[in-house]
């Protein structure tokens, strides 16, 4: 009995012994991955990994299709200037309108440093296309908390005929007063479209 007690004391100091062991292999394997590594890691164990540059490759270049319905035509034409500048001076994108496909097409380029330009670029067309105003769907580039959401009055009620007309009817108010008062109470934009 008492071996058995001997035998169990050495093994459990062996088996202190190789948990040092492995602490400080752990602790020199993580010193020289923060020596190589490129990334940091603060107290909070979160990595901290340096900013993305753009347009250093290929890789990095992406491609946005919007599809304009055929009653946007005219509206999008005459307004292109104002759409295509900022697009380009601000978000120093490529902007396009395929005749063919009848999209509108957003390219990064070399020239691209923000990541996020090519969503806001979209975002801002789709607005537009939607049917918001050139300077309502502007402050879709200018800031950065804005977001485009849009939906059919039948995915929150199933409604048909006439009672669909008086429920559209009732958002925009008599002259578009209920629907501007909307707006202003919860610092929105609404849109009410036949598609």
């Amino acid at each position: 009995m008492a071996d058995n007690q001997e035998t169990g004391q050495v093994e459990e100091l062996a088996s202190a012994s190789e948990i040092e062991s492995m602490v400080q292999r752990k602790k020199r394997a993580h010193e020289d991955l923060e020596e190589s590594s490129s990334f940091t890691v603060d107290p909070s164990n979160r990595p901290k990994f340096p900013p993305l540059k753009a347009g250093k490759s290929k890789a990095n270049r992406q491609l946005r299709k919007i599809s304009v319905p055929s009653h946007r035509y005219t509206p999008l034409k005459e307004n292109w200037v104002n759409i295509y500048t900022p697009v380009v001076e601000r978000l120093k994108l490529q902007i396009r309108f395929n005749l063919k496909t009848r999209n509108v097409e957003i390219k990064t380029c070399a020239e691209t440093t923000d990541l996020n330009a090519i969503q806001k670029a979209a975002d801002f067309v789709q607005a537009f296309i939607l049917g918001f105003a050139v300077e309502d769907a502007l402050a879709l580039i200018r800031l950065d908390d804005l977001y485009i959401d849009s939906f059919e009055v039948t995915d929150v009620k199933p409604l048909r005929g006439d009672h669909l007309s008086r429920a559209i009817g009732r958002i925009a108010g008599s002259g578009g007063k209920t629907k501007f008062t909307i707006e202003n109470v919860t610092k929105t934009r609404i849109i009410l479209a036949d598609w």
